[in-house]
């Protein structure tokens, strides 16, 4: 895949780089890919008991930013926001939850 003249992306083990070494695909990638298991659980799911929606979480949207972290850790703030939306995202899914800080929901839901 092509982005610009200079900057190629290749994917190694489902990791994606660029040939600059920086992982901002495999965020944007992977923040994509767990939007959209999180789409799909909210809309399908109709009895959203708490537990439940954790499980779901845990099992289906938190694999997808979190494949091979140690390999494509962290270095950008950017990277690293975009990933955290998903999981503030799920903690706002969460009913009875919407008057509560961010730092509330994941103490409360123990993330």
């Amino acid at each position: 895949m092509k982005l610009t003249e200079e900057e190629e992306v290749e994917k190694h083990l489902g990791v994606w780089i660029s040939s600059d070494m920086k992982c901002s695909q495999q965020c944007i990638r992977a923040f994509n890919k767990a939007s959209r298991v999180m789409g799909m659980t909210k809309r399908t799911i109709r009895f959203k008991e708490v537990m439940i929606l954790i499980s779901l979480y845990k099992t289906l949207v938190r694999p997808h930013v979190e494949y091979c972290v140690s390999a494509w850790s962290l270095h950008y703030k950017k990277d690293k926001e975009l990933l955290e939306k998903v999981q503030r995202r799920f903690t706002k899914m969460i009913i009875n939850m919407e008057g509560l800080s961010y730092e509330d929901r994941l103490q409360s839901l123990k993330l």
